[in-house]
């Protein structure tokens, strides 16, 4: 492909996501807080999923007054309180409850916002930024630390820690090892660089490599294919066990002309685990099994172009008839990726 028809490319993806945008837009309230949906749940993680997109996406002062937003609300031991959408019931067959979700000081969520303050100064290279939200990330992250076990793994929840509830989700440690890269980089570029940061992580990886026993050691979460893929997109993995692992279970969790379930047992295909699944393709130079994965998610979209959060393939139904913010941002991130269209392209994507 030509550079030209590649940028003529990237631009008609990009505009056909305006709408996906304008709902993240819409979603956001006066203060900055992006939840899932209107009167939804609110996470760090899933928030900065969607500050991280709207920069992509050329919306500077939305994205801001993301950041901005988790600088005011996070507490003073470097916490924020995660509500957990995914536990909300069922308000009838199709639509999600209103009703105020459980919340907790989910360790994976309050890392992610590294990501979001590094992406963003891989974007705009603006150091003056990076280093207002600094003291920020460096409480979120020694905060998350703080849960480390001796063995490497890290509690899922401040409120779980070294009690009986206490567990490490594979998912949810590999994002955290994923938002320490982006930490330690933003350190060494604010000057202030974490020798005990990288100590941690290493220890981490060890623990996701050599000790499974330290892992969903509560509920078997194998069957999720954020388990599956996530290890391999955040970088833990050597490539070649990657490329053994991603090959190896791709039958199980991904429908052709669909894309991937988000559980394997389950007959429905979302989005977001389509799109992230797309990002670890393009880790390993998949262009174009990342490209068909995208354009299969096409099927989702409302006639404004926003994204439903997935597709039920035995009733052949969106399914549920909800449009998450994060499932629009990982929509637009995915694509950034696929074209390499903005500077920091490559911050979920590379190891």
């Amino acid at each position: 492909m030509s550079l030209a028809l590649a940028r003529q490319e990237g631009a008609e993806a990009f505009a056909a996501l305006r709408g996906a945008c304008d709902w993240m837009l819409a979603c956001q309230t006066p203060d900055g807080a992006i939840p899932w949906f209107p009167k939804g749940p609110w996470d760090a993680w899933n928030h900065a999923e969607c500050v991280m997109a709207l920069s992509v996406m050329g919306e500077a002062e939305a994205a801001r007054k993301g950041l901005d937003f988790l600088a005011a609300t996070q507490g003073p031991d470097g916490a924020w309180l995660g509500e957990y959408g995914n536990a909300l019931p069922m308000a009838d067959r199709l639509t999600l409850s209103r009703e105020k979700a459980p919340a907790f000081k989910d360790t994976n969520f309050i890392a992610y916002p590294a990501v979001a303050v590094w992406r963003q100064y891989r974007l705009d290279g603006d150091l003056k930024a990076a280093r207002r939200y600094w003291p920020m990330v460096r409480a979120a992250i020694d905060f998350v630390l703080a849960q480390q076990h001796p063995e490497g793994d890290i509690s899922w929840a401040a409120e779980a820690h070294s009690t009986e509830a206490d567990d490490c989700v594979l998912a949810g440690a590999a994002s955290i090892f994923k938002s320490l890269s982006c930490a330690i980089l933003l350190a060494e570029a604010v000057g202030e660089p974490r020798l005990d940061w990288r100590a941690a992580q290493a220890a981490l990886r060890r623990a996701i490599l050599c000790r499974p026993d330290r892992f969903d050691r509560t509920q078997d979460r194998s069957t999720f294919a954020m388990d599956w893929y996530y290890p391999i997109l955040c970088g833990v993995m050597p490539q070649l066990a990657a490329l053994a692992r991603l090959e190896t279970r791709i039958q199980r969790f991904v429908v052709p002309g669909l894309g991937c379930r988000c559980v394997s047992d389950q007959p429905w295909a979302t989005v977001a685990e389509s799109c992230e699944l797309a990002m670890t393709a393009i880790g390993f130079g998949a262009r174009d099994r990342a490209k068909t994965l995208i354009s299969w998610q096409d099927r989702c979209r409302d006639a404004d172009g926003v994204y439903w959060m997935g597709w039920q393939f035995e009733e052949h139904i969106v399914w549920p008839a909800e449009k998450p913010t994060w499932t629009q941002a990982a929509a637009i991130l995915a694509t950034d990726a696929l074209h390499r269209a903005t500077p920091g392209w490559d911050v979920l994507v590379k190891g």
